[in-house]
C-alpha cells in the first residue's frame, strides 16, 4: 500500500526524533509570512466572526491530512523511484479528473460570482488536505469516487458532536454525521451548499465535480473577495475553523500556485498523517535524551518528601499528625459527575416572528422588509447568542443579498435574529423562507414572500411629432415610449400594443393601421413586448390600409400603465394650378 500511494511518515520510536526535526525545519521554511504580494501572513489570522458563525464549518471541523508540501529547490533533482503506475511521485501532480473538476469550478464561479476571484489552486489545496485529491484520483470517468470517502463519526469523542441530520442518506450513519466525499462536506452543510457540477441532474457529495463546485460556492459566500487576504482567511477558516488548518491550506495553495501538472487518475500520492492520529499535528513526540530545535525540555519537578516514620510513645521522633480535614468524599459515597451548564441553544424551546411585515417585491428588485425571528424559552423569555439559519426553500431564484439561499445569523441581546435582505428573482409567485435553530431540534418557522411581475405605472412618448400617413402607405417614424414605476425606470416590463376600435371599445380594429407579422401579414395586436434596461419600448413599423380616418393605438403594461396614441390616415392635399387668363377679345 505504501509503495502504491507514495510516501508515508515513519512512526517508529527510533526515528521519531529525526522526523520531528525534519518537520520542524520544513515548517520553519514554509511558515506563512508576508508573501511576494505583500499580503498579511495567514499565521496571524484569527477565526473571524463570519467563520465562527458558520454552521460548524463545511466539514464539521473533521480531521484532515496534515502532511506539508515538500521543499522545492531551484533545480529539483529527478525522482529517486517510481510512483504509482510508474509515474513520478511528485506532490505537484494532480489526478486528471480531479484537476479538471477544480478548473471547471473556477470557470463557473468566474461567471457566477466574478467578484470572488476564486483560484482553482485553493480548491486543490483544500482537496489535498481533506482527501488527498480523492485518494490519489480514485474516481470514475464521471468524477464519482470508486469507494465512498467518509470521515469518522462526529460523536463528540475527540471530535465535534453532530447528531445525524440526513437519516444516514449520505454517510450511512443514522446516529451521527460524518464528513462525506473528496471535499468532506457534512450532510447538514451539503443539504444547502450542494451543486451539480457535471450536469447529470444529481448533486452527489461523492462526485468531485459536484463537490468542487459546491466548495467554490461555499468559499465565495458572504461577498468574500478571495484576492484579499482577510477574506481568504475567513473563507478557509469557515471550511474548518482551525488556525493549523488555515496555515496548512495556505502552504498548499502557495505550493500549487508555483506549479502543478496533471497525472493519470489513480496515480496520485496519498498523504500519510492525519490530525486525529497525532502523527503530523502539533509538537512531535520526543524520545528520552532528545531535544527538538525551538522546543525546551521541561525540567523535572522536586522529588516528593518521604513520610515520617511513627515511633513508640516516649521516643525522640514526632508522631504522625492527624489529618487536618476529613476527605472530600467519605468512603463508600458514590461520586456525582459534574454537570455541564446548558448553552443558550439548549434553552431554546421555539421560534417566534419578531414583527416581520408583509414581504412583497417586484421581480428583479430588493424586498424593502427583512425577516426578524426571536428565539424563546418555554416561558417565552428571549434567548441571545443563538444561531438561526434562514433557508430559502422550493423552486425559486429569489436569494439573499450576495446570491445565497442560506444565511446564518446570531440572535442579539433581545433574542432577535434579522435575516439578510432578500432579492426577488424573475420567477413570480410565493416563496418560503424557513427559520431554524442551528444545533437544536425545534420546529422551524416559515415565512411567505411574494414575487410579483415587473410593472409600470406610467407611460409616455419620447417624441412629439404627429403620426400620420397616406392610405396604403407607411408611417414615417416608429413609435417609442418610456415606462416608469414610482418615477424610476421600469425595465423588463411586459407590454401589449393594440389598434383598438374606439376609446371605449378595447377590441382590436379590423381596418386602418396595422403591424406586420413574420410572414408579412397584417396584425393589429402585439403581445410579448418588454421594455429594455432604460425602460424604453420601440414598436415595429406601422402601415396603413386604404381606409382614411383617425385611429387609436393603445399600449398597456403590467401594473396598469396605459397610453393611447392617435394616428391619422389621410390623402395628401393636392394644390390646383391657376388656369391661364383668357386672352383679350378683339
Amino acid at each position: 500500500m505504501a509503495a502504491q500511494f507514495g510516501r508515508r511518515l515513519c512512526k517508529g520510536a527510533a526515528t521519531t526524533a529525526v522526523a520531528a526535526v525534519a518537520v520542524a525545519a520544513l515548517s520553519a521554511s514554509q511558515a506563512p509570512g508576508v508573501n511576494d504580494h505583500g499580503r498579511q501572513a495567514a499565521a496571524d489570522a484569527t477565526p473571524s466572526p463570519e467563520a465562527s458563525a458558520s454552521d460548524r464549518s463545511a466539514t464539521g471541523n473533521s480531521p484532515y491530512y496534515t502532511d506539508l508540501p515538500p521543499l522545492k529547490s531551484p533545480n529539483p533533482s529527478p525522482s529517486t523511484g517510481p510512483g504509482p503506475g510508474g509515474t513520478s511521485p511528485t506532490e505537484s501532480g494532480i489526478p486528471a479528473t480531479v484537476l479538471d473538476a477544480y478548473k471547471k469550478a473556477e470557470s463557473a464561479l468566474r461567471d457566477a460570482k466574478p467578484g470572488c476571484n476564486l483560484p482553482w489552486q485553493l480548491l486543490a489545496a483544500i482537496g489535498r488536505v481533506e482527501s488527498g485529491q480523492a485518494r490519489g484520483g480514485q474516481v470514475r470517468a464521471d468524477g464519482t469516487t470508486i469507494k465512498p470517502i467518509l470521515g469518522p463519526q462526529l460523536d463528540g469523542n475527540g471530535f465535534a458532536l453532530i447528531k445525524d441530520t440526513d437519516d444516514g442518506a449520505y454517510d450511512g450513519n443514522s446516529s451521527y454525521d460524518q464528513a462525506v466525499g473528496p471535499m468532506q462536506f457534512i450532510p447538514s452543510t451539503w443539504a444547502w451548499a450542494s451543486r451539480d457540477g457535471n450536469g447529470d441532474g444529481k448533486q452527489d457529495p461523492n462526485n468531485i465535480y459536484d463537490a468542487a463546485l459546491a466548495a467554490g460556492h461555499y468559499l465565495c459566500r458572504n461577498n468574500w473577495d478571495l484576492s484579499q487576504q482577510g477574506d481568504l482567511d475567513r473563507a478557509i477558516l469557515s471550511y474548518n475553523n482551525s488556525r493549523e488548518y488555515l496555515n496548512l491550506v495556505m502552504r498548499w495553495l502557495e505550493y500549487y500556485r508555483k506549479g502543478a501538472h496533471e497525472v493519470p487518475d489513480g496515480t496520485g500520492t496519498l498523504p500519510g498523517n492525519r490530525s486525529d492520529d497525532g502523527a503530523g499535528a502539533g509538537p512531535a513526540p520526543t524520545t528520552p535524551g532528545t531535544t527538538i530545535p525551538g522546543h525546551s525540555t521541561p525540567k523535572p519537578g522536586p522529588k516528593p518528601e518521604k513520610p515520617e516514620k511513627p515511633t513508640k510513645p516516649g521516643g525522640g521522633a514526632t508522631a504522625p499528625k492527624p489529618p487536618t480535614s476529613p476527605p472530600a468524599t467519605p468512603p463508600g459515597t458514590p461520586s456525582t459527575p459534574p454537570t455541564t451548564p446548558p448553552t443558550p441553544t439548549d434553552t431554546v424551546h421555539h421560534l417566534e416572528d419578531a414583527g416581520t411585515a408583509k414581504l412583497t417585491a417586484m421581480a428583479g428588485h430588493a424586498f424593502d422588509r427583512r425577516i426578524s425571528t426571536r428565539a424563546e424559552t418555554v416561558a417565552g423569555k428571549a434567548v441571545a447568542k443563538v444561531r438561526v439559519r434562514f433557508t430559502i426553500v422550493g423552486d425559486t431564484d429569489t436569494t439573499f443579498t450576495g446570491g445565497e439561499s442560506v444565511a446564518t445569523v446570531a440572535t442579539n441581546s433581545s433574542g432577535v435574529a434579522v435575516a439578510p435582505a432578500l432579492r426577488a428573482g424573475e420567477k413570480t409567485g410565493s416563496v418560503t423562507i424557513r427559520a431554524t435553530v442551528v444545533g437544536r431540534a425545534v420546529p422551524g418557522l416559515d415565512y411567505k414572500a411574494t414575487v410579483t411581475e415587473r410593472a409600470a405605472d406610467a407611460l409616455a412618448r419620447t417624441g412629439e411629432a404627429a403620426l400620420a400617413c397616406a392610405p396604403g402607405g407607411k408611417f414615417a417614424d416608429p413609435i417609442e415610449v418610456k415606462a416608469t414605476y414610482k418615477g424610476a425606470v421600469a425595465d423588463g416590463v411586459a407590454a401589449t400594443a393594440t389598434l383598438v376600435k374606439s376609446p371605449d371599445d378595447p377590441a382590436a380594429n379590423d381596418k386602418g393601421p396595422y403591424f406586420k407579422d413574420a410572414d408579412g401579414k397584417p396584425v393589429r395586436t402585439l403581445t410579448g413586448l418588454k421594455t429594455d434596461a432604460k425602460g424604453l419600448l420601440k414598436l415595429p413599423e406601422l402601415y396603413a390600409d386604404d381606409t382614411a380616418g383617425t385611429f387609436l393605438l393603445r399600449i398597456t403594461t403590467a401594473g396598469g400603465a396605459t397610453l393611447t396614441v392617435e394616428l391619422t390616415v389621410a390623402a395628401v392635399a393636392e394644390t390646383s394650378s391657376p388656369s391661364p387668363s383668357a386672352s383679350p377679345s378683339a
